[in-house]
C-alpha cells in the first residue's frame, strides 16, 4: 500500500464525519396539507390554503405571489395577487373585490380566499412564497360546477292500469354530471315491477291501484341536490275504439262544416257579381227621356206667336206687338178696321204649316 494513499484515505473519512455530524439547513417550506383538487359551487366562496414556514437563513425580503397557472405550457401564467415590501397588489379588475389573502401574508399564512365564485374561475392555481435564499410553491386545481336546479316531475303517457307507466325526471340546469334517483315517499316500498335508469326514468310494468303513492325523484351532483314530487293514480282503461270512433267523426263533421261554409261564400260572391252586372247592364240600356208633347205644342204656339207678332199687312193696324194674339185655329178680325172688313190675318194663319227646315209654321 501506498504510504501516500494510505494518510490521505483516513482524513477523507474525517472530513466526512463532521459533515454528517453538522446540523442540516431547513429551507422554506410551505406547510400546507388537503387535497389538492377543490370543487366548489358557482356563487360560492373558496379558501386557498398557503401557509409557510421560512428557515433561519431566509433572511430576504418576503416575495408572494399568487397566479393563474396555463394549461398550455408554451403561455406565460397570469399573476393575480401579489405582496411584496408590506404592500398587497391585484393584477386583474375581475378579481379586484373578490380575491384577497385570509390574514397577513407576513405572518406565516398566504392563504386566499374567492367570493362569488363563477365557472369561468375553474383552473390551477399557484401559491409562491419567496424569501431569500428560500423559496417554495403549491399549487390547486379549482373546479366551479353550477348546482341542479329544481328539476320537473311528470309522467309520460297515461296512468291506465295494466299498462306501463313511465315517470320522467329533468333539471334544466347543473353541471354534468347529473345522477337521478326516484324513491317512494308514500303509499309503502318502491313496486316490485318498478325499474329506473340514470337518466331520470322511472318505469312501472302493469299498473295497479297498489302502486298509487308520491314519488319523490332526487337530482344532484357534486356541488348540490334538488328534488321533485308526483303523486302517481290508477285510471281504469278508455274504450280506445269509441275513442277512434269518435276522433273521426269529429273530423268529419268538421270536414262538413267547412266545405258548407265555403259553399256559402260562393254562392254570396256570385250573388254580389250578378247584381253588379245587372246594374250595369241597367244604366246601358236605358233610353234617354222624350220631351213632353205638350212642351212641343207650347214651343210651336210660342214660335207661331212671335212670326205673327212681327208680320204686317197693308191696310192692317195692330195695337201692340206683343198684344193677344188669337189661336191658329181661331176665326175672326184681330183689328178695329170695320165690321164688314175680313179677318186677313184669322185666314192666313188656318193656312199655315209647321216647317221642320226653320222650326216655325209658315
Amino acid at each position: 500500500m501506498d504510504p501516500v494513499c494510505g494518510s490521505v484515505w483516513p482524513k477523507v473519512a474525517v472530513l466526512l464525519l463532521l459533515a454528517a455530524m453538522r446540523p442540516r439547513t431547513e429551507a422554506m417550506t410551505i406547510t400546507s396539507t388537503g387535497s389538492q383538487t377543490i370543487q366548489q359551487a358557482e356563487g360560492d366562496s373558496v379558501n386557498l390554503g398557503c401557509t409557510y414556514t421560512p428557515a433561519a437563513e431566509d433572511k430576504g425580503e418576503l416575495d408572494i405571489e399568487w397566479s393563474n397557472v396555463s394549461p398550455d405550457m408554451t403561455q406565460k401564467d397570469k399573476l393575480l395577487l401579489s405582496y411584496a415590501a408590506g404592500a398587497t397588489h391585484n393584477y386583474y379588475p375581475e378579481f379586484t373585490n373578490r380575491m384577497k389573502f385570509l390574514t397577513e401574508p407576513n405572518q406565516g399564512d398566504a392563504s386566499i380566499t374567492i367570493s362569488g365564485l363563477k365557472v369561468s374561475d375553474t383552473g390551477t392555481y399557484q401559491c409562491k412564497v419567496k424569501k431569500a435564499p428560500g423559496v417554495d410553491m403549491r399549487k390547486v386545481t379549482l373546479v366551479v360546477l353550477v348546482p341542479p336546479s329544481t328539476p320537473r316531475c311528470w309522467v309520460e303517457g297515461g296512468e291506465e292500469k295494466g299498462a306501463t307507466v313511465s315517470l320522467r325526471c329533468k333539471s334544466s340546469k347543473g353541471s354534468t354530471p347529473l345522477t337521478y334517483v326516484w324513491t317512494r315517499e308514500t303509499g309503502g316500498a318502491m313496486p316490485a315491477t318498478a325499474t329506473q335508469d340514470k337518466g331520470g326514468e322511472l318505469l312501472i310494468k302493469n299498473h295497479t291501484d297498489s302502486n298509487t303513492g308520491t314519488y319523490v325523484c332526487e337530482v344532484k351532483n357534486a356541488v348540490g341536490q334538488a328534488q321533485c314530487r308526483y303523486d302517481l293514480r290508477a285510471y281504469n282503461p278508455t274504450n280506445k275504439v269509441g275513442v277512434i270512433v269518435g276522433a273521426v267523426i269529429g273530423a268529419l263533421l268538421l270536414l262538413i262544416l267547412l266545405l258548407i261554409l265555403i259553399w256559402l261564400l260562393i254562392i254570396c260572391c256570385q250573388k254580389k257579381r250578378y247584381q253588379k252586372e245587372a246594374a250595369n247592364e241597367i244604366r246601358e240600356d236605358a233610353p234617354a227621356p222624350e220631351s213632353r208633347p205638350s212642351s212641343r205644342q207650347s214651343s210651336r204656339h210660342s214660335s207661331f206667336q212671335s212670326m205673327a207678332g212681327y208680320r204686317t199687312h197693308q191696310g192692317v193696324q195692330y195695337t201692340s206687338v206683343r198684344g193677344h194674339l188669337p189661336n191658329i185655329h181661331e176665326s175672326g178680325p184681330i183689328y178695329n178696321g170695320g165690321s164688314n172688313s175680313p179677318s186677313i190675318a184669322g185666314d192666313r194663319a188656318t193656312s199655315l204649316k209647321y216647317d221642320q227646315r226653320y222650326g216655325y209654321a209658315v
